[in-house]
């Protein structure tokens, strides 16, 4: 289920949207998903929303079970987050039933509040707005990993012939800590 934050929100501080004219680009909300795999009682809390699962017995399968690649399946599902509440807390076991507790500072972690992307400015398409980036939080066994993804769009089709592929929407490792 995709959720948006209320309207009305404190404090505004920048513009909603961007252009290539804007750069670098920046932002001021942003999207977020969290994501675990070969864990034990993964939990994730931030900006007031719960991920992972339901019991603390719960195992998280390995990503190699899922249909897809990393890619594919890391997105964000929670819309529109101001910049920035305060700390995901992480609370989970790792495969070998290993406590584990840490708190993921995303407003330290993106300070600058550029968007992090792989497409050169010249590749960037002209007076197109760029939307909301997603910032994703992949706990894998032992190992947390921070991940933006931004929605850039093109001068040039990404896939000859393709008129949907006038984008790029790339997955950055931004952080990572092992634990």
């Amino acid at each position: 289920m995709v959720m948006t934050q209320e309207s009305g929100s404190p404090k505004t501080v920048g513009k909603v949207d961007n252009t290539v004219a804007d750069w670098p680009l920046t932002f001021v909300q942003h999207n977020f998903g969290a994501h675990c795999f070969d864990t034990i009682g993964c939990r994730i809390t931030y900006a007031g929303f719960t991920h992972g699962v339901e019991g603390s017995e719960e195992v998280s399968p390995p990503l190699v079970s899922r249909r897809g690649t990393r890619e594919q399946i890391l997105r964000a599902g929670h819309l529109a987050r101001r910049n920035f509440p305060p700390p995901a807390h992480v609370v989970w076991r790792s495969k070998d039933g290993q406590p584990h507790e840490a708190d993921i500072d995303i407003g330290e972690i993106f300070r600058d509040q550029k968007i992090v992307h792989r497409v050169p400015r010249e590749d960037i398409r002209e007076g197109v707005s760029i939307t909301d980036p997603d910032i994703v939080l992949e706990v894998e066994d032992r190992t947390i990993t921070v991940y933006m993804r931004a929605f850039i769009p093109t001068k040039e089709l990404q896939v000859p012939g393709n008129p949907y592929s006038g984008h790029r929407d790339d997955l950055v490792r931004v952080w990572s800590r092992t634990y």
